[in-house]
C-alpha cells in the first residue's frame, strides 16, 4: 500500500497562534516556520481596497467600532495596521508561498469582492506563473464559487456539513477538520481537499491519514513537527 501523502501546510491567517491574525508579523512568522502557503480572509473597503480581514467589523481584533464595508482603507489603517491583498501577494511572491484566499459573505456589495479579486489576480497573473505558486479562491458562499467557475484559478467550496459536498460548484472542497472524524470525502485527480483548521496532534495526523491535500493551521511549525515525527 502506498504511503499517505503529506498535506501541504498553509498558515491559517498567518502563524496566528503566535501573532495577531492576518498581520504582517503573522505571515512573516509563517515563512520562518516553514509554511507552504498562506490562508487569508478578504473583504472590500468602502473605497474598493481588498483587505485581509475576517470579521465584518474591527471590534474583536482591534477593539474598534469601524465596519470594513462602511470605512475607507485610510480610516481602517489609521485604527490598525490592516494588511491589503496586494501586500500579501507581494510577500507570497517574494517567498514562493501558495495562497488560499477566502472571500467573505454575506456582504452589502454582494459579488464585488470576487470581481475586484479577479482584477487584482489578472494584474499579477504573469508574476504568479513565473513564481510557480498556486492560488486558490475559497468561500462558504455557493453563489460566490459559482461566479468564479469560469476563472483560471482553482476554487474551493468551504463546507460546514458533508452534505454540502454533493452540491459543490467547485473542483475542490474545504471541510472543517471535525467532519473528517466520521467521513472520508471521495477524491480524484482533479478534486483537491483543503481542510480547516488543524491545530492539535490528533487533527494533524487525521489530515494525513485522510489524504488531505492542503491543511490549514494556526501553528505551521508545530504541524510540521507532528507530520515529520509520525
Amino acid at each position: 500500500m502506498a504511503p499517505k501523502q503529506q498535506p501541504l501546510i498553509y498558515a491559517h491567517r498567518g502563524a496566528s497562534f503566535d501573532h495577531p491574525e492576518m498581520s504582517f508579523e503573522a505571515y512573516q512568522a509563517a515563512i520562518e516556520q516553514g509554511a507552504d502557503g498562506f490562508e487569508t480572509d478578504l473583504r472590500l473597503t468602502k473605497d474598493g481596497v481588498i483587505v485581509c480581514w475576517h470579521d465584518a467589523d474591527m471590534k474583536r481584533v482591534a477593539d474598534c467600532e469601524l465596519v470594513i464595508a462602511d470605512s475607507t482603507y485610510a480610516e481602517l489603517r489609521a485604527a490598525y495596521p490592516v494588511l491589503t491583498l496586494v501586500e500579501l501577494l507581494e510577500l507570497a511572491l517574494a517567498h514562493h508561498k501558495n495562497l488560499a484566499l477566502e472571500t467573505k459573505h454575506p456582504v452589502p456589495t454582494h459579488g464585488a469582492i470576487e470581481r475586484e479579486l479577479l482584477k487584482v489576480l489578472a494584474t499579477y497573473e504573469s508574476r504568479i506563473l513565473e513564481a510557480g505558486i498556486d492560488v486558490s479562491i475559497m468561500s462558504f458562499s455557493w453563489f460566490a464559487i459559482a461566479r468564479l467557475r469560469r476563472s483560471r484559478w482553482n476554487t474551493v467550496y468551504l463546507i460546514p456539513h458533508r452534505w454540502f459536498a454533493y452540491v459543490n460548484p467547485a473542483p475542490s472542497i474545504g471541510p472543517g477538520v471535525y467532519l473528517l472524524t466520521k467521513w472520508s470525502p471521495r477524491k480524484n485527480k482533479d478534486h483537491k481537499l483543503f481542510v480547516w483548521t488543524a491545530n492539535s496532534p490528533e487533527q494533524v495526523l487525521l489530515c494525513k491519514s485522510k489524504g488531505v491535500d492542503v491543511m490549514m493551521t494556526d501553528r505551521p511549525a508545530f504541524a510540521r513537527s507532528i507530520l515529520e515525527s509520525a
